[in-house]
């Protein structure tokens, strides 16, 4: 299922730290064509993307887990960089990121996105 929490999503927007952000995308996709569809979706948003300022830092394909226990690998990561928190929102409310967002939601069974910050220590 494909829908952002709406308090984790207002509370990600109201804190006002301003630095750029990097967003986690840990995508499963539908069978018979879900990749495919995402990489429709890519070509889209790429542009749009770019007019927020935000740009695609990893793109990859997920290969089997190494680690053991109830865990389901993931069939692609993408790893999107934003300006700051109000650039995704603006590219989240935009009506031409809304048309590529309907065919990237297509694509896929699940989606996890998180928002990372740098950190200079693990901790």
């Amino acid at each position: 299922m494909v829908s952002f929490s709406p308090t984790a999503f207002a509370d990600f927007l109201n804190d006002k730290d301003n630095s750029p952000i990097v967003m986690l995308n840990l995508l499963r996709f539908v069978p018979n064509g879900g990749r495919e569809k995402h990489l429709e979706y890519l070509r889209m948003a790429e542009p749009i993307l770019a007019r927020f300022g935000a740009k695609i830092l990893f793109r990859g394909d997920g290969l089997p887990v190494l680690t053991e226990g109830d865990i389901q690998g993931w069939d692609a990561v993408l790893l999107v960089q934003y300006p700051h928190r109000a650039a995704f929102k603006d590219m989240v409310d935009d009506a031409e990121y809304q048309e590529a967002f309907q065919v990237g939601k297509s694509a896929l069974a699940d989606i996890v996105l998180q928002p990372l910050k740098h950190s200079d220590a693990l901790g």
